[in-house]
């Protein structure tokens, strides 16, 4: 069965982006751009809402960002808004139930991997999908310029088996396996955590 890997990049208070800050933050270096890079000729296949095709397609057209990675890429879009053809290089539409298609191609042999897409993550990990969580998480707070909160509406989720590794001295690169609970632990709901 194929593994399916949510991937994130995130502020420290769980924005995907914010208005008028570069992409990345202005923060990307050496080290996280090494490990993109040797992830470049693993197979995968990624899995797009229709919000973030969007962005990473004009991208693309305009030549804002360098995307000729991405472009190579076969790339699956869950959307019932958009239409075919996809203009977007190696992309193919799926208009109809998202959960089931990619039950499907779990099935399949070729990994999985989502970009951004909020959304989408948040129902695939709901239906216990996800087999892998990586985030990378960027030392800013966009409390006042963020957009795309990853985490709203989320379940109550544990990351097992987790593993930590800090990239160019500022990211914190944080890996684990996601188990969704039906209730917090104990059974107790409302009280402390700690």
């Amino acid at each position: 069965m194929a593994e399916l890997m949510v991937d994130y990049i995130t502020s420290l208070d769980g924005f995907g982006s914010a208005e008028g800050w570069p992409g990345l933050w202005g923060m990307g270096g050496p080290e996280y751009f090494a490990m993109l890079e040797a992830e470049a000729d693993s197979a995968y296949t990624v899995l797009l809402g229709t919000r973030t095709y969007r962005l990473f397609a004009e991208f693309a057209r305009t030549g804002a960002e360098d995307m000729a990675a991405l472009t190579a890429r076969p790339k699956i879009v869950f959307s019932r808004t958009l239409t075919e053809p996809l203009e977007w290089a190696n992309s193919t539409l799926v208009a109809g139930d998202a959960l089931e298609a990619v039950r499907e191609l779990k099935r399949g042999g070729t990994a999985l991997r989502t970009i951004g897409s909020p959304s989408l993550c948040r129902s695939l990990l709901t239906a216990g999908l996800v087999d892998r969580y990586r985030v990378v998480v960027f030392p800013v707070v966009n409390g006042a310029t963020g957009a795309d909160r990853i985490y709203d509406g989320w379940p109550d989720v544990v990351m097992e088996s987790p593993g930590i590794r800090v990239l160019d001295g500022r990211l914190v690169l944080f890996e684990a396996v996601p188990r969704v609970l039906a209730e917090p632990p104990g059974g107790a709901t409302g009280g402390p955590t700690a």
